[in-house]
């Protein structure tokens, strides 16, 4: 999970721009202090949230009762090995619906003469920077950041992101999102795990291709994952290779088998739309040595931008008349006769069209060995 960047955490939990983005990302940004080195640091960002938080409930205008309770509320949800009940309750206790202890209280939040308190002037939160976190820990940082905004006075801020810690807890119990939620003590780097994607190997200090062809088998999963997964992995290479010094070091084309699926014409019903980053990839990827390879049973389906980037196609029999109106609109170079031999191809050919082909050619297709178990 530590692989998607700020955009795909906010499409996955489809935070709304106004107010759930920006706790997403001060969420995400604290759940980085969750490692044990941070651990110190961590406890500092508590402690400077509870007592924030505290000491403006103690400064308002409500009733001591009503301090107390809404205290002894925060309290009960978060706390700290300095700021707790134990610490705090004896302070604010009521005498006859007076709080004798109020400035105590402060103080020791606060600070004051006698002590430094707990807050941290000119705070700033850690920004997300893709550094591996536990899953389970974002949960709490969420929980921590609508504390944060709550302790600056957005009161509704809760009501307003409930729908996103909603959807963040369903994707903790989701089964078909297991791949998601590794520790991250499980992390490994990721310009390894982006080598072996790619098949490549380090020899004499230098990355060489080791392996030709890298097959990610996605067949038993649902199409929303496949989205989130192929998208993650598209926009990861695309960086790797566009930040490549000399540029176009090794070519990489990725085959869409099935691209129906996520590169849709149409805008995806699912959180994280791959199309996005394929439709960028078909603009710019050639220029950084990335290419696309789309296959699909249903091209009137798939989008117009990566349609319209593509030169070359090798088309099988098609009779749907959607399909066959849009192959005629993405090659209107192509004469209306050739187009009419598409629906009467035999099994087992194809017409090659585009800019590496002088000539539209009808050719035959090897006979597989072995035959797939679909024949």
């Amino acid at each position: 999970h530590w692989y998607l960047d700020l955009s795909e955490w906010e499409l996955l939990l489809q935070a709304s721009e106004r107010t759930q983005v920006p706790i997403l990302r001060m969420a995400l940004g604290l759940a980085t202090l969750f490692g044990a080195a941070n651990a110190g640091q961590l406890n500092d960002v508590r402690n400077h949230i509870l007592a924030t938080c505290i000491t403006l409930i103690l400064s308002d205008e409500t009733p001591p009762g009503a301090k107390r309770t809404r205290i002894r509320g925060i309290l009960q949800r978060f706390s700290t090995p300095q700021i707790n009940q134990a610490a705090l309750l004896h302070m604010i206790a009521l005498n006859y619906g007076d709080m004798p202890g109020l400035d105590a209280a402060y103080q020791f939040l606060a600070g004051g003469e006698q002590q430094a308190g707990f807050l941290i002037p000119d705070l700033k939160l850690p920004d997300y920077d893709g550094t591996p976190f536990d899953f389970t820990a974002l949960g709490e940082a969420i929980d921590l950041a609508l504390l944060y905004e709550e302790a600056h006075g957005n009161r509704q801020i809760r009501d307003y992101c409930a729908q996103m810690v909603t959807r963040f807890k369903a994707l903790e119990e989701r089964g078909d999102y297991r791949f998601l939620r590794h520790e991250a003590a499980a992390a490994g780097d990721r310009e390894a795990f982006l080598a072996t994607l790619l098949g490549l190997k380090t020899v004499d200090g230098g990355l060489t291709k080791g392996a030709q062809i890298i097959i990610l088998d996605m067949n038993a999963v649902e199409d929303e994952v496949v989205e989130l997964v192929s998208a993650v992995i598209a926009r990861m290479v695309f960086r790797l290779l566009r930040q490549a010094d000399p540029r176009n070091r090794f070519p990489v084309h990725l085959l869409l088998e099935e691209a129906h699926r996520y590169i849709a014409s149409t805008p995806s019903r699912h959180a994280v739309d791959a199309s996005r980053i394929f439709e960028r990839i078909s603009k710019e990827g050639r220029k950084y040595g990335l290419f696309l390879l789309v296959a699909s049973q249903r091209p009137s389906e798939l989008s117009k931008t990566v349609l319209s980037q593509c030169s070359n196609f090798v088309v099988h029999r098609i009779q749907n008349p959607d399909d066959l109106s849009q192959i005629r609109q993405m090659t209107p170079f192509i004469s209306d006769s050739v187009l009419r031999r598409l629906p009467s191809l035999p099994k087992q050919h194809a017409l090659v069209f585009g800019n590496s082909v002088n000539l539209p050619t009808t050719f035959k297709v090897r006979q597989a060995h072995p035959l797939p178990a679909s024949d």
